[in-house]
């Protein structure tokens, strides 16, 4: 909505008058805007003299947020990472058990997994099939310690 794009322009022209007030200068060349929202008009904006640049994904603390609001990029992301410390544990751990292996997952992979899972809730199948590949892959390292049966 026009009345929007007015308001940002005047919030980023407030900042950009604190900052100066503050002896602060900002590293324009890393501010970006990010477009959401369908038929989004794709405004231009100012920050001082400097046209801000359009983005289609920012990453802030390890979470992808995209134009489309698709995570599916996300899910990439977290599969690659949550797989790369599976690799490490089947590198350096000997032990294939059960009782090793699943409390080094519980403890490393899993918070992986479910980190920030409440905002990027996986909704395709794809993206689903992505992480649950993760979880198949640490089942089929461990090995299950089968007890002897007692005789009674």
């Amino acid at each position: 909505m026009p009345e929007g794009h007015a308001a940002i322009q005047r919030d980023l022209d407030r900042l950009e008058k604190w900052a100066d007030r503050n002896l602060m200068q900002f590293n324009k060349g890393k501010c970006q805007v990010l477009h959401l929202g369908r038929n989004n008009p794709r405004h231009q904006y100012m920050l001082g003299a400097t046209q801000l640049e359009s983005s289609f994904a920012e990453k802030d603390l390890e979470f992808v947020v995209e134009t489309k609001l698709n995570m599916s990029q996300q899910c990439a992301l977290t599969a690659k990472a949550a797989n790369g410390i599976l690799g490490c544990i089947r590198q350096s751990i000997a032990s294939r058990l059960r009782e090793v292996i699943f409390p080094l997952y519980s403890a490393l992979v899993r918070p992986q997994l479910e980190y920030c899972v409440h905002v990027w809730a996986p909704q395709y199948k794809k993206d689903m099939e992505i992480l649950e590949r993760v979880q198949r892959r640490a089942t089929k390292m461990m090995e299950w310690s089968i007890s002897p049966m007692r005789k009674g």
